[in-house]
């Protein structure tokens, strides 16, 4: 298949990229490289057009005669979003708006990346699809948008669309080295560099901690079958792990002495824990729908810093 991948040179594009093209499909990549890295791509056998999906004809000439898109680009970070709410919008609403109108234009199946942090302020566990949705952040807010705009052109035009709530998701080429940093590699990094782990609030705060290669496996059977769901699908399996339990788990797996922590005041707009239900996943995705244990995914993230010492450029 033709597939092109908005993002392809972030961390979860990379990762989807690298199986497409393992397993055969042609890939194009459209990215803007403001959180994406050049060096991610550089040994790819892809299509790579630079640009913003903030303009439309950039978008379209993406678009223009592939099979499916896989929407992954996007201004991340819910701290990020607190700080500059209005670009967060444009760029994870507007620019979703442009790239589901042309992919209507071309023909094209496009599945649309959300996030957990849509549950937001509702409490309950484990995060169902059909709760009702509680943003806590502009980024969240944003994320809603993402996933609205695409199930609204499946209803309002037969567009086949599929619209994901990704949780946590962590592995190789995610950064530590920005200070919107993702919590498993920033405490990755600062443990093998021998510094003080950060952690905003008390630690007992809980995600459901999502290796990527078990979200590439989905996003490739999502792609390559085109699979179509009228409403959100969570992209994780039910997990809850601790922040404190994520530290001791890293720890062991480095061989390390206990690390030092810092604790700070909780980070306006995180959610205190989140674990998704997935059984609409398991319906649609069976088989490719396999958890990686969180130890293994751990241990990919070490050997991939490791190896590069956590480097992009």
């Amino acid at each position: 298949m033709h597939i092109l991948v908005t993002g392809g040179a972030g961390f979860i594009g990379t990762n989807l990229c690298r199986r497409l093209v393992r397993d055969g499909h042609r890939v194009r990549v459209l990215d803007d490289f403001s959180t994406g890295y050049r060096s991610n791509l550089a040994s790819l056998d892809v299509e790579l057009l630079e640009g913003t999906i903030l303009d439309a004809a950039t978008v379209e000439r993406a678009v223009d005669g592939v099979d499916s898109v896989m929407h992954l680009a996007a201004r991340g970070s819910v701290p990020r979003s607190v700080e500059d709410p209005v670009r967060t919008h444009e760029v994870n609403a507007t620019g979703t708006l442009n790239v589901l109108v042309a992919g209507k234009a071309a023909g094209a199946y496009v599945a649309v990346a959300s996030s957990s942090s849509v549950y937001g302020a509702n409490e309950a566990l484990p995060k169902r699809e059909d709760m009702l949705p509680m943003p806590k952040s502009p980024y969240a807010v944003s994320k809603l948008a993402t996933e609205a705009y695409a199930l609204a052109f499946q209803r309002t035009y037969g567009m086949p669309t599929l619209a994901f709530r990704f949780f946590n998701v962590f592995g190789p080429y995610q950064s530590a080295r920005h200070p919107y940093a993702a919590v498993v590699p920033a405490f990755v990094a600062a443990m093998l560099d021998g510094e003080s782990l950060v952690v905003h609030g008390d630690g007992t705060q809980s995600r459901d901690f999502t290796a990527v290669e078990s979200v590439v496996n989905v996003l490739t059977d999502a792609l390559t079958r085109q699979v179509v769901h009228h409403g959100p699908v969570n992209l994780a399996f039910g997990t809850n792990t601790s922040l404190l339990d994520l530290i001791a788990r890293i720890t062991k797996s480095l061989g390390l002495d206990e690390p030092s922590i810092r604790f700070g005041p909780p980070r306006v707009g995180d959610v205190r824990a989140s674990s998704a239900e997935h059984a609409i996943l398991m319906d649609l995705f069976g088989t490719a729908a396999v958890p990686v244990p969180l130890s293994e995914g751990l241990d990919a993230v070490i050997k991939w810093f490791q190896e590069t010492g956590g480097r992009q450029e």
